[in-house]
């Protein structure tokens, strides 16, 4: 069994459209090269991307579209419990799982941020590079739509990923992620030991906000706690105790892993056991605790505020890691944008075998 399933989950929102400056970090170019136009688009598939089609685009009926990735009952409990779905919902290529062996974690490793996407998109042999993928889906996406993406990528980091332990309330679940993908925390992590039990669904609760994270599924915190580690996290589980410190104390400028356990039981004693430092959120009243969902967006804020105050900002992405992600979130935005980039793949693969033939006359 694979110590990590990523999982990237795929719906749609309409926006009006609206008029909005260049992205920052890449430029559009011109489909000048002979296998950037595109003359195969259906009518269907254009309009399920943002409801009109690119000017002077011709379009046939041959192109695929995959309901069942676009459903609105794709819900989060799906993809949390039904792990064949895992693999094909990936889209960029991962990095393979850093491997530690000096005993060293956490921050004070020196190890350079994580970041788990290659500049490499793969349609069967042929290899599409970030920026090809910015280029030949630009078009297809409402210019409102495009802004948003544009702005949430901006203010994404990896330098904190929130994990939860045991939740069996989905409603928190789906209530953390929420909480994550509007504070800018990409990535997210699930630990369940009982799959039998996992997961109530809520999807209204989440908004959707699956869609766009990072999601890995873990079957114990060993497991979970270690990959996390070589990726140079340290990790900070949430529980009271005398050897908490204050969420108020922390410098969360250092990659960091928040970890938030069970509605009734807390964090386990492994979890507890193998992690770098306890933290707590000072209590005022007569409860000493919050509901799990809401100390999550406690954490994640402070977290995301003292970044900002210590480096001026929370989105921390390199420029070429920003033209990456932007890329994977253009290729989430709907499904059958897969169906685009394949095509586009093909008749480069065409036309790079023409050219070669071509040179060797």
């Amino acid at each position: 069994m694979s110590t990590s399933k990523t999982l990237a989950f795929s719906s749609l929102a309409i926006h009006k459209t609206v008029k909005s400056p260049s992205p920052p970090f890449h430029q559009i170019t011109s489909f000048s090269s002979p296998f950037l136009h595109f003359p195969f688009l259906s009518q269907r598939s254009t309009s399920a991307l943002h409801g009109h089609k690119p000017p002077g685009a011709s379009f046939s009926t041959n192109l695929a579209f995959d309901s069942s990735i676009d459903s609105q009952e794709d819900t989060v409990a799906q993809i949390l419990t039904k792990p064949d779905r895992i693999e094909r919902l990936m889209k960029m290529q991962r990095r393979k799982e850093p491997v530690r062996e000096d005993g060293v974690t956490g921050a004070g490793a020196g190890a350079r941020r994580w970041f788990p996407y290659l500049d490499l998109f793969r349609s069967g042999e042929i290899e599409v590079s970030s920026k090809e993928i910015i280029d030949v889906l630009d078009p297809y996406i409402m210019e409102a739509r495009k802004e948003r993406i544009q702005r949430a990528v901006s203010n994404r980091t990896y330098s904190l990923c929130l994990v939860v332990e045991g939740l069996t309330d989905f409603g928190n679940v789906s209530a953390a992620f929420r909480s994550a993908d509007a504070l800018g925390v990409q990535s997210v992590h699930v630990i369940s030991c009982d799959s039998s039990k996992r997961y109530r669904d809520n999807r209204h609760v989440s908004m959707g906000s699956e869609k766009w994270l990072d999601i890995e599924l873990w079957d114990s915190p060993a497991e979970c706690f270690t990959a996390l580690r070589n990726r140079g996290y340290r990790i900070a589980t949430t529980c009271l105790g005398p050897n908490s410190v204050s969420v108020y104390e922390l410098d969360w400028s250092q990659p960091t892993a928040i970890v938030v356990g069970n509605e009734n039981m807390g964090i386990s004693e492994e979890a507890i056991c193998l992690s770098d430092l306890r933290c707590s959120i000072p209590m005022r009243g007569m409860i000493d605790s919050f509901n799990v969902s809401v100390a999550s967006g406690i954490l994640m804020h402070h977290a995301v505020c003292d970044r900002t105050s210590r480096l001026g900002c929370h989105g921390d992405l390199a420029p070429g890691e920003s033209q990456i992600l932007l890329a994977e979130f253009y290729l989430r935005h709907r499904e059958s944008t897969i169906g685009i980039l394949h095509e586009y793949a093909k008749r480069k693969g065409h036309y790079n075998m023409h050219s070669f033939n071509f040179g060797r006359l």
